[in-house]
Order: C-alpha cells, then sequence, then structure tokens
C-alpha cells in the first residue's frame, strides 16, 4: 500500500495540474482563497504549493493576494525550447538501459490513450496522456536533476501549448511516441533520443505557429 499523501503534497500536485492541463490559462488571475476553494484545502498547503510554483515560474504574484499564470512570448518559448531539447534528450538516452518490457507495455498503453483522445479532440486527455509517456521515460533515466528541470520546462511551457491546442484542436498532432517505442525495444538509445527530438520540435511548432498567427 502507497504512504498517504501530505497535505502539502497533494495540494501541490492539485494546483500543478491545473497549470499543465489548461484550467489555469495563461494570463488569468485568480484568488489564493479561490485556489483554497477549487483544491478542497486550507490554506497553509494552498500557501506552500503556491510558494513552490512561484519558485518554478509557473506561477506569478499578481497582488491582492492574486496569482497568475504567466503569459509567454516568443522569446521565452524559444528559451524553453532550446532547454527542452538540451535536457529531454539526454533523459531519453540515460533512461533506454532501465527499461524493461513491463515498462514498454505501460508506455504503449498510454500512448493508446493518447491516440485515442487525439481522435476525438480529447485535448485534457491528450495533454494527460502526453505528460505521462513522457514523466514515465524520463523516470527510467534515474537522473533526478535532470529530471527536475525536465518538470520546471513543462509547467512554464504547457499551459502555452493548451492554448494553441483549444483553438486549433488535436487534428493535426502527430507524435514521435511510435518510432521512441520502437527505439526501446531495440534498445537503441540514439534513436530514441532523435524520436524524443522530434517529438519535442512539432509541439514547439505548433506553438511557434500560433505566436506567428497571433501576429498576422
Amino acid at each position: 500500500m502507497s504512504a498517504k499523501l501530505p497535505q502539502h503534497e497533494k495540494a501541490y500536485r492539485g494546483l500543478r495540474d491545473m497549470i499543465l492541463f489548461g484550467e489555469l490559462a495563461p494570463g488569468q488571475a485568480v484568488t489564493i482563497q479561490g485556489l483554497v476553494a477549487e483544491l478542497g484545502m486550507g490554506m497553509t498547503p494552498v500557501r506552500e504549493a503556491i510558494r513552490r510554483l512561484t519558485s518554478h515560474g509557473a506561477l506569478v504574484f499578481q497582488g491582492n493576494r492574486r496569482v497568475s499564470v504567466p503569459v509567454l512570448g516568443p522569446q521565452e518559448w524559444d528559451e524553453i525550447a532550446f532547454v527542452r531539447l538540451a535536457v529531454e534528450p539526454k533523459l531519453a538516452l540515460l533512461a533506454v538501459d532501465n527499461i524493461n518490457e513491463k515498462v514498454i507495455a505501460n508506455l504503449k498503453k498510454i500512448d493508446d490513450d493518447l491516440n485515442g483522445a487525439i481522435a476525438k479532440g480529447d485535448v485534457r486527455g491528450y495533454l494527460e496522456s502526453n505528460t505521462l509517456f513522457h514523466q514515465v521515460l524520463y523516470a527510467c533515466s534515474r537522473a533526478e536533476v535532470l529530471i527536475s528541470i525536465a518538470d520546471m520546462l513543462w509547467l512554464r511551457g504547457g499551459p502555452s501549448l493548451r492554448v494553441v491546442l483549444g483553438r486549433y484542436g488535436t487534428a493535426n498532432l502527430p507524435d514521435k511516441h511510435a518510432e521512441a517505442l520502437a527505439a526501446m525495444r531495440a534498445r537503441d538509445g540514439e534513436a530514441l533520443a532523435a524520436a524524443i527530438t522530434a517529438d519535442i520540435l512539432q509541439g514547439v511548432d505548433q506553438v511557434r505557429l500560433g505566436f506567428s498567427q497571433e501576429l498576422d
């Protein structure tokens, strides 16, 4: 039986998911009291969750006891993309020797759920499955410092991707997970890193397209 999560960790995970999966849109100010009500938790654990997420740049204080998800511009997005492309393929490369058939079967199930979400136009389901696919893969690297950096980058960039998907839907969301799974089965670290690089670039380009159309 898994240990019961402490309240501050439950609050952190709940608020993190609200950011990652689009319940808090970039620039949308919310009160701390409102988050307490939304999460159904006490003021102290919610404040601690906010403190942790502001330290990661995933939230910013707006004054008058309000916080919001930062609004990214093209330069900030390019910076996030640059670091993701340095960190995440390395995590995939480190993970390959620790991936067994059980992990591959789990990742295949997650990817099937992701493809189902794309087919249904389920943006939230797509985001949840896509995030989980990468989290499970990167956990196999056992590189805690790099994993923490990747998590921070997803928190910073996830809301922008959610905005773009909400606007244009899931129809144009091919990914490189099939190639990644094939590389895992072949125990080919270089091919796995290349598939993750291509996968990241597809998401990056989706958001860049959104920025360019906003400027038109």
